[in-house]
């Protein structure tokens, strides 16, 4: 073929512009490369995320998953601080907030730490009568943390509604389930026409800045206001209510709806430790019953320390009222850790130990439960080894429930 004719067919690339290089052109398409994945990466993630929220947000397919529906218009609110609540005890005394559980005096003698966790409202319970055919809560909640990672924010932060049936007994009812700091909610509507007595736990492991439950207008509502001489139990994050669901199915409330009586809770999370400063204020309670259940807080050389000593406070200044003293429950996963087993055995050695030395000097009305059966003995009832599920807890008041029967009955 001739030369030129194939020069026309075929042309020659045009000439280079002065300022074009390979390098230069590489760079280019390099950094247009680079922008289009860039482009592509944040339209996915953008795609995802739009993805995740839906789906993860479960109450979209399942309504009873979500939080409780807003409180009505138009309802009678009744503060309840103007009848008073049970677990609040030393009501003569000053308050930092009404919702503390120890009065201010306490911020000057006990640990720091017992301090900050008293201002939790764990074990407070507050009782009314009404016909209303709904029940709302208003309350605003201390701190911002709703949940913890192992213990939901109905139990943490949520008020738990109780009421009792034709027969007088105590059945649950609805729990709150708080997404915000202030919750102001209808707890259960559409209920049975009734003039009845319900019971309202407050949160385990939150305080509580207000309170007020909220019913129909024109309903008929009665504070109660709270009973005497309560059930008292020191110790520490188990009695604190952890790892219950709702404040109710702690072992203290169940026992507490079991023998129809108050109860203080005064479980410091891993600061029970049969400390004489909480002892001071133990001793200016009228009590039933003093349960006294810090092991799992403590070592052996610690009962051995401290036990002998606050069983001798308490009797000093109440010398009729009985003293139950627990051991501490046993990890759900002792049996295959062997350094807890042993914690275990020389906790409850020395718990023994203390027992038999104060029978010795003759203090009366003394208790002791075993500690090896508190969550059952088939490892399944604590949620991380240490504290209760619901499950534990149910168990923990029945091995409980046969020594307070004798010590309130004596």
């Amino acid at each position: 073929m001739h030369l030129s004719l194939f020069s026309s067919r075929f042309p020659t690339r045009p000439a280079e512009p002065e300022n074009f290089t390979l390098a230069g052109f590489k760079q280019s398409r390099l950094r247009s490369a680079i922008c289009f994945l860039l482009l592509l990466a944040s339209v996915s993630l953008a795609s995802a995320a739009q993805l995740a929220a839906s789906s993860s947000d479960v109450s979209r397919l399942d309504p009873a998953m979500g939080v409780n529906p807003t409180a009505a218009a138009n309802l009678d609110w009744h503060d309840v601080t103007a009848w008073g609540v049970e677990g609040r005890e030393w009501t003569g005394l000053e308050r930092l907030r009404w919702f503390d559980r120890f009065p201010a005096a306490a911020e000057k003698t006990v640990t720091s730490a017992v301090w900050n966790l008293s201002r939790d409202s764990a074990g407070m319970m507050v009782r009314f009568k009404t016909d209303a055919t709904s029940i709302h809560v208003h309350y605003k909640l201390l701190k911002e943390r709703l949940a913890m990672p192992h213990m939901p924010a109905t139990g943490v932060s949520g008020v738990d509604l109780y009421a009792r049936d034709p027969s007088g007994a105590w059945r649950w009812v609805q729990v709150t389930k708080p997404a915000a700091q202030e919750v102001k909610a209808e707890i259960i509507k559409d209920l049975a026409p009734g003039f009845r007595e319900y019971a309202a736990y407050l949160p385990l492991y939150n305080g509580i800045e207000f309170l007020s439950i909220g019913v129909p207008q024109g309903s008929r509502f009665e504070g109660l206001a709270p009973r005497t001489k309560p059930i008292v139990f020191y110790g520490t994050s188990i009695t604190h209510g952890a790892c219950a669901s709702r404040p109710g199915m702690v072992h203290t409330a169940i026992l507490g709806r079991r023998f129809d009586r108050p109860v203080v809770n005064l479980g410091f999370s891993g600061n029970g430790r049969m400390d004489a400063a909480v002892g001071d204020f133990l001793t200016q309670i009228d009590a039933a019953v003093f349960v006294i259940d810090c092991l799992p807080n403590m070592n052996a050389a610690a009962v051995r320390e401290k036990c002998v000593p606050l069983v001798q406070q308490l009797r000093a200044a109440k010398p009729d009222t009985p003293i139950v003293l627990v051991e501490d429950r046993r990890f759900t996963n002792s049996w295959i850790t062997p350094a807890k087993a042993r914690h275990h055995d020389e906790n409850h050695a020395a718990l023994r130990e203390a027992y038999a030395t104060l029978q010795q000097q003759g203090v009366k009305q003394l208790y002791y439960i075993p500690g090896d059966a508190l969550y059952g003995t088939d490892t399944e009832g604590a949620t991380d080894a240490s504290h209760a599920s619901d499950l534990g807890f149910m168990r923990q008041a029945e091995v409980m429930a046969p020594i307070l029967r004798r010590a309130l009955q004596r």
